[in-house]
């Protein structure tokens, strides 16, 4: 219960920013190849967490 609360308190945006920050970082490290659809989830998550980010939510 106090995750859900803790994650709840903070910006979605951000949360969405933070991970495709570390997957984006991560992968290469890793030298994982990634398939397009992969590659076109994590270019929606990075819209989707700019939207957020303007729209403050």
């Amino acid at each position: 219960m106090a995750l859900t609360n803790t994650l709840a308190g903070r910006n979605l945006g951000m949360i969405l920013l933070g991970l495709w920050l570390i997957l984006t970082g991560i992968l290469p490290l890793l030298s994982v190849r990634v398939s397009p659809t992969v590659a076109t989830g994590l270019a929606v998550l990075a819209i989707l967490a700019g939207i957020l980010i303007l729209l403050r939510k």
